[in-house]
C-alpha cells in the first residue's frame, strides 16, 4: 500500500476503533499487537476484523491470501507489557481523560525509548494526555474516523510539546495505511472535525428541541442546502447521541463557549437510553 517503513504497532483497546486501526495497520504490512483487558473483548475485535477482511475479499478489494496474511500479522494479548517492542503505540480506549491518563502513565513506564505514543481521542486536548507522561514530546494525536477501514481522513494533532519528529513518524504511519492527513497545529479541544460537527449537532438539536422544525426537515435542509451526505441529527444517531453529548461537554468544559452547551433534549435522550442506531432509537426510530 505504501513505501513507508514497516514498524511494530501496538493498539490499546479492541473496540470498534482499536480493531479498525489494527486491521488497516496489518493490511499495510505492519506486525500488530492488539491489547484489551479481557479475552472476550479481544475475540470480538478479531471477529470484526476477520468479517471486514471477508467483505473486502468478496468485493474484490483484496485477495483471500492477502487477508489471511494480514490476519496472521495480528497477535492479541491482555498484557500491557506487550507494548515494549512497539515503535508506535496507538491508544483507543474510552473517551474519558482519567482513563486515558491511566493508560499513558503505564505506557510511559513500559514503552521503549523513542516510541511514538499516539492517542485516537476525538476531543480531549493532547497536551493534557501527554502531561501524564515524562515524554510529552513523543505524544501525538492520531484521530482515525469510523469505520476506520473505509474513512480516508486522519487528524494529526500536535500537543504543546509534541516534537516535529513524532509528528513526522505519525504522518508516515497514517499515510502508509492509506489515509489522507490534516494537521491540527494548535491543540484545541475537539480539534477540527469534532469541533465542527459538535457545534452543528448542538445547534440542530436546539432547533429540534424548540420546535422550529422536525428532525427530518433539519437534516434535509443540511443535505440539500449544503451538500452534506448526512444531516446532523442522522449523524448524531449514527455516531451515538451519548458520544456527541460527551464530546460537547468536553469541549464546553475546556472553552466555556456557549455554542458547545448541549441542549437538555440530548441529556434526556441519553438518560432514557435513546442513543441512536445502536439502541434502536435516537432522533429517529430504527428497526431490527
Amino acid at each position: 500500500m505504501s513505501n513507508a517503513p514497516t514498524q511494530r504497532i501496538a493498539v490499546i483497546g479492541a473496540g470498534l476503533m482499536g480493531a479498525g486501526i489494527a486491521q488497516v495497520s496489518a493490511q499495510a504490512g505492519h506486525p500488530v499487537v492488539l491489547r484489551d483487558v479481557t479475552d472476550a473483548a479481544l475475540q470480538r475485535g478479531l471477529d470484526g476484523i476477520r468479517a471486514s477482511y471477508e467483505k473486502f475479499v468478496g468485493k474484490g478489494r483484496m485477495t483471500a491470501e492477502d487477508a489471511e496474511a494480514a490476519l496472521g500479522r495480528i497477535t492479541t494479548t491482555t498484557d500491557l507489557g506487550a507494548v515494549a517492542d512497539a515503535d508506535i503505540v496507538v491508544e483507543a480506549v474510552f473517551e474519558q481523560l482519567d482513563v486515558k491518563e491511566g493508560v499513558f502513565r503505564e505506557l510511559d513506564k513500559l514503552a521503549k525509548d523513542g516510541a511514538v505514543l499516539a492517542s485516537n481521542t476525538s476531543a480531549i486536548p493532547i497536551t493534557r494526555i501527554a502531561a501524564a507522561t515524562s515524554r510529552p514530546e513523543s505524544v501525538v494525536g492520531v484521530h482515525f474516523f469510523s469505520p476506520v477501514p473505509l474513512m480516508r481522513l486522519v487528524e494529526l494533532v500536535r500537543g504543546y510539546k509534541t516534537s516535529d519528529e513524532a509528528l513526522a513518524v505519525a504522518r508516515a504511519f497514517a499515510e502508509g495505511v492509506g489515509k489522507e492527513v490534516v494537521v491540527v497545529n494548535r491543540d484545541v479541544a475537539g480539534f477540527i472535525t469534532t469541533r465542527l460537527i459538535t457545534a452543528l449537532v448542538v445547534e440542530a438539536a436546539k432547533l429540534y428541541e424548540s420546535g422550529v422544525a422536525t428532525a427530518e426537515d433539519i437534516d434535509t435542509a443540511c443535505r440539500l442546502g449544503f451538500g452534506h451526505p448526512m444531516g446532523p441529527l442522522q449523524t448524531a444517531d449514527l455516531t451515538g447521541v451519548d458520544i456527541l453529548l460527551h464530546a460537547a461537554r468536553n469541549i464546553y468544559a475546556e472553552t466555556q463557549d456557549e455554542k458547545f452547551a448541549a441542549p437538555e433534549v440530548m441529556a434526556r435522550m441519553v438518560t432514557a437510553g435513546d442513543l441512536g442506531r445502536k439502541s434502536g432509537r435516537g432522533f429517529y426510530p430504527y428497526e431490527g
